[in-house]
């Protein structure tokens, strides 16, 4: 199989009908062989019950129904050790940035990158609709405290729209260790420790207006990428 295309969801039951019929419209008109996956995260909604209604109608649409909530990260890392692609793409299920993109990536692949991610900041990319300004100037901040404490060598480390071989998929995600809010950045910094080549490419992003991140939500993220960095420090990645 050439291509998965994994995508996590927590109480998206309102919004992943038409995400999953757009994945499905796209792939349908490619000439290799696909399979979507989605990953509930214990969503309390009926998320599970529409991807289900879904399978008579999506080619190779294939379901893992997370019981208890454990956040994005343990969700894409379930999806992506499961599934069977040569190259396997995460993309969120608000759809912002859409799955044809995927096109712009391949040939990257082809010429012997491992990891290919979007980035919102990387000259070419277009937002559609932009976030708030604190949520700008808190990503900024964020931006500066990655680049310090973990240095990815890329500008955009939180683009929910990253595509990975195989064999960076199985040398990466079985070191995980964070689960929530600063999973990207652990992931990005395995595949750089172990050596593996890295491209970035600009993306078309429409902002999700429903989402929120809260101070909150920035403090624990933080934190996070502390852990990360003493993890470096404490060579677990490399047992």
């Amino acid at each position: 199989m050439y291509l998965s295309v994994i995508i996590p969801a927590y109480n998206e039951e309102k919004r992943i009908s038409k995400t999953l019929l757009a994945v499905d419209s796209f792939l349908r008109r490619q000439n290799y062989e696909y399979e979507i996956l989605v990953v509930s995260d214990g969503s309390k909604d009926r998320t599970v019950e529409v991807v289900n209604g879904l399978k008579g109608q999506i080619k190779n649409l294939k379901l893992i129904d997370e019981k208890t909530n454990h956040g994005k990260g343990w969700v894409v890392r379930r999806g992506m050790l499961e599934a069977n692609g040569q190259y396997r793409l995460f993309m969120d299920a608000d759809n912002s940035t859409t799955v044809d993109q995927i096109n712009n990536f391949l040939p990257y692949l082809d010429q012997g990158y491992d990891i290919v991610i979007g980035s919102r900041r990387a000259p070419g990319a277009v937002i559609a609709v932009r976030q708030p300004w604190i949520r700008d100037l808190l990503g900024g901040v964020f931006r500066f405290i990655v680049q310090s404490l973990v240095p990815l060598g890329v500008t955009d480390s939180q683009a929910g729209f990253k595509v990975f071989s195989e064999k960076a998929v199985e040398e990466t995600f079985k070191k995980q260790t964070i689960f929530r809010w600063a999973f990207d950045v652990e992931i990005l910094a395995i595949a750089r420790l172990k050596g593996f080549k890295i491209k970035e490419v600009p993306i078309h992003w429409t902002n999700d207006t429903e989402s929120h991140v809260k101070l909150s939500g920035m403090i624990k993220m933080l934190l996070e990428i502390g852990r990360v960095r003493l993890n470096l420090w404490g060579g677990k990645y490399r047992s």
